[in-house]
């Protein structure tokens, strides 16, 4: 990861000529509300201080020059009327596809020079994806003084991870990095496509550990969630889960698979813990924010069935320090990957020298902790 200063030199030794255009888009951390998105439910995320920044400048032909800073400065090179996959480098594929879904919305574009770097931690869950589609975006719209809005630009990278580089993902990371509010957390509906935020206090730290477990099972078990979610939502008569509630599930429990009632059970209860944590933290509820993430873990354990030994140590060591002052579970789509706390700022060190003193001896594993802030979207 390159600072801004150094970006810019970098890539005018590159190109020969300074970039026109710095643009800067956030990872994000989702606090509660797992497999929820493709349920039609409700999220809640935080853009963070991880994120992407891109250099650009706009050229008079039709093609685009794209350097990958933090992998070795590799160029990849293509034309804008034939954009294709491409199966050698597999991170342009995130700049082709981008690119090709703005071209149907602002056929007017000219080619460009791109220079990216970011600090998002790999294979941690964080986004850095979403960080990189919603960056190139913001590039865009500032090179070519684009119309382009942040909940469009989102569509268009969701658009791009789906339909192009073949990642089915919803539409929650691409949004809070466009429109994430500094200081603030994001309840996101996922079917309406409406959201609101709310303050974090100023005493709590966004603390994620990254377990590092390999995680093997993610996609195969990912595809195999969902097909049970939606066993459960044809068997209850309903478009998706999130029109769904508990009375509704029990009636028809003899019905169904013991595993697909208790996926179903996951999502209803986890869209009411999601909602409940919002409004918690509009009141300053910290205890009852605590309740709502334990449950969360909890539930993601024991219903959904996701989370693994190493992440579940991880949570309750964290939660033995912090106690009902904050709140720690799991984050992401499961089998690894990271866990997200909310850490009176007095009791980070301690968080951290308690994770530093057990997690290793009991797993063998080294974990990253990453203490983050909650910051503004792209186009926020």
């Amino acid at each position: 990861m390159l600072d801004q200063t150094s970006l810019h030199d970098t890539f005018t030794a590159h190109f020969g000529h300074q970039p026109s255009q710095l643009c800067h888009a956030p990872g994000r951390v989702n606090l509660i509300g797992e497999h929820t998105d493709y349920n039609g439910g409700f999220v809640f995320p935080a853009a963070i201080n991880f994120g992407t920044w891109i250099a650009a400048s706009a050229r008079d032909d039709r093609q685009v020059h794209a350097v990958a800073v933090d992998l070795a400065e590799q160029e990849n090179t293509f034309a804008l009327d034939n954009i294709e996959f491409d199966h050698q480098q597999s991170w342009a594929n995130y700049v082709r596809g981008v690119i090709k879904m703005l071209q149907q919305d602002y056929p007017q574009i000219s080619g460009v020079n791109l220079m990216i770097t970011g600090n998002v931690p790999q294979g941690a869950g964080l986004s850095s994806s979403a960080s990189f589609e919603i960056a190139l975006l913001k590039t865009f719209k500032q090179l070519f003084g684009l119309s382009l809005e942040g909940v469009q630009a989102a569509l268009l990278g969701q658009k791009a991870e789906n339909d192009f580089v073949g990642c089915s993902c919803g539409i929650m990371d691409q949004l809070v990095s466009a429109l994430g509010g500094k200081g603030q957390a994001m309840l996101l509906d996922c079917e309406a496509l409406t959201f609101e935020h709310t303050a974090l206090p100023d005493d709590l730290a966004i603390v994620i550990i990254n377990s590092n477990v390999k995680r093997g099972l993610v996609d195969s078990e990912y595809n195999t969630r969902r097909q049970q979610c939606e066993a459960a939502a044809a068997i209850l008569q309903v478009p998706s889960l999130r029109q769904a509630d508990l009375p509704m599930l029990a009636a028809q429990q003899a019905t169904m698979d013991d595993a697909v009632f208790r996926r179903a059970r996951h999502i209803i209860t986890e869209n009411q813990r999601t909602v409940s944590m919002f409004h918690a933290l509009q009141r300053g509820d910290i205890e009852q924010v605590s309740q709502d993430m334990a449950q969360s873990h909890a539930s993601m354990r024991d219903d959904f069935e996701i989370t693994v030994p190493e992440i579940d140590f991880l949570v309750e060591i964290v939660s033995q320090v912090v106690g009902s002052k904050g709140g720690v579970r799991m984050t992401g789509g499961g089998f690894g990957g990271c866990v997200v706390a909310l850490v009176p700022k007095n009791l980070v060190e301690k968080v951290s020298d308690t994770v530093n003193n057990f997690y290793h001896d009991k797993t063998g594993l080294t974990q990253s902790i990453y203490v983050c802030s909650a910051e503004q979207g792209a186009f926020a």
